[in-house]
């Protein structure tokens, strides 16, 4: 490498990509290596990671606890846009991204890096997540990505530059999966998933829950209650946003809730498949839903639905610090002032069924919408409105039969 380093902060995980580019930065760079570890809630995966940064050249390790941060800088605000990325999509990594890079930004200053690295590959998204964050915060650092430069094409050849290095890796050739997890979700891509004819190994993946089959024969029911569109408590509970979505992951995870498979669309061009698990997540976006469907006004509430299209995809595509998103949070945050109430759900082998939903803040009226004798609706009304509401296609169609006739006419 014709370019010279002396300090550099690595985007760190210790699984199979970034174990590797400690000693391979090192080596093509001679610098010294600072690894960052983000707390997102993938718990055990952050066990033994200090040993094993500081064993393959790091000079320190870095685990910072951001979960907090992700849930209410993140997660809340893409909760109540409803922002769901292809109609399936929770945004589990894609969200993930932006606050740890603006943490190795912050670092990076800290320690005097002249250089961010990361692990993510010239075909992913997770790159361009991190650069354009990286580019927010710190528009002239230089950015290091090996996956565009060096030699190694695969992650069986990654494997094989960990062994000859003596780099200890938890997976093997054969659960060579690529994941990704945190507090809000676990992500499965690779090996036989690549085919789309393929089902899923539920049975020999699942980490979050079980398959809809391995399910309770029984019900779950549970009460989620929101305030301004955030939700505070469970089952009368008031709770923490962490602690709120790692007991709904429980829940929602015994039951077989919130698995996803899907080929989506990739910012860099290309297809994917990707098998995701989302308990707690999908239990949130399915209560939250539920509880709008009293307390937004129509026009609120359909013109709410383009905003979450757009949402999500400036979610999905990195561009979370940026003047547009920020703006849209600010008209979500105006649509969920009376976003406040009870959600009661059963869930069932993978199903999230409505049990009930309550406000103080509802729009729905039994007095108008019944169907039995009424005093607030006179049903003759409706005759003038869709006179009104239909005289365009009535007129459209009266000239066509005049034009019509004309024609046979001649």
């Amino acid at each position: 490498m014709s370019k010279k380093y002396n300090k550099v902060v690595l985007a760190y995980s210790g699984g199979l990509d970034t174990s590797i580019i400690i000693p391979w930065l090192k080596e093509n760079y001679g610098c010294e290596v600072i690894a960052v570890a983000a707390d997102v809630g993938q718990e055990s995966e952050l066990e033994g990671l200090q040993e094993k940064a500081i064993k393959t050249g790091a000079s320190k390790l870095y685990i910072e606890d951001l979960k907090k941060e992700f849930v209410e800088d993140c997660i809340w605000p893409t909760l109540k846009a409803g922002a769901i990325y292809e109609n399936k999509y929770l945004l589990g990594t894609s969200f993930a991204r932006p606050i740890i890079a603006k943490r190795l930004v912050e670092i990076a200053k800290k320690e005097g890096a002249d250089a961010i690295a990361h692990g993510c590959t010239g075909k992913g998204n997770d790159q361009v997540r991190f650069e354009l964050t990286i580019k927010a915060f710190a528009p002239d650092m230089p950015i290091i990505a090996p996956w565009r430069i060096w030699d190694i094409k695969s992650r069986d050849e990654e494997i094989d530059y960990a062994e000859a290095h003596q780099i200890p890796l938890k997976i093997t050739r054969k659960t060579n999966y690529s994941k990704d997890k945190n507090l809000w979700h676990l992500s499965h891509e690779g090996l036989d998933l690549e085919d789309p004819a393929n089902e899923p190994k539920y049975n020999e993946i699942l980490e979050m829950g079980v398959s809809p089959e391995k399910a309770p024969d029984a019900p779950t029911y549970i009460t989620l209650h929101f305030e301004k569109g955030v939700p505070t408590a469970l089952d009368g509970v008031e709770m923490d946003g962490v602690s709120l979505i790692q007991k709904l992951n429980k829940i929602g995870g015994a039951n077989g809730v919130g698995l996803a498979d899907l080929v989506e669309n990739r910012l860099v061009g290309m297809k994917s498949r990707g098998v995701y698990e989302t308990p707690g997540g999908s239990i949130l976006y399915h209560a939250h839903d539920v509880l709008e469907t009293i307390c937004l006004d129509k026009e609120t509430q359909h013109y709410k639905q383009q905003v979450a299209l757009k949402f999500a995809d400036l979610v999905y595509n990195g561009q979370w610090y940026t003047p547009l998103r920020e703006a849209l949070s600010a008209f979500v945050d105006s649509t969920q002032q009376t976003v406040t109430g009870d959600v009661k759900l059963k869930l069932y082998k993978g199903n999230i069924i409505n049990a009930g939903v309550t406000s103080d803040y509802t729009l729905y009226d039994e007095e108008v919408a019944t169907f039995d004798a009424d005093e607030v609706y006179n049903q003759m009304d409706s005759q003038g409105f869709i006179n009104l509401f239909g005289l365009p296609i009535k007129v459209k169609a009266v000239l066509d039969q005049k034009r019509a006739a004309k024609k046979e006419g001649k």
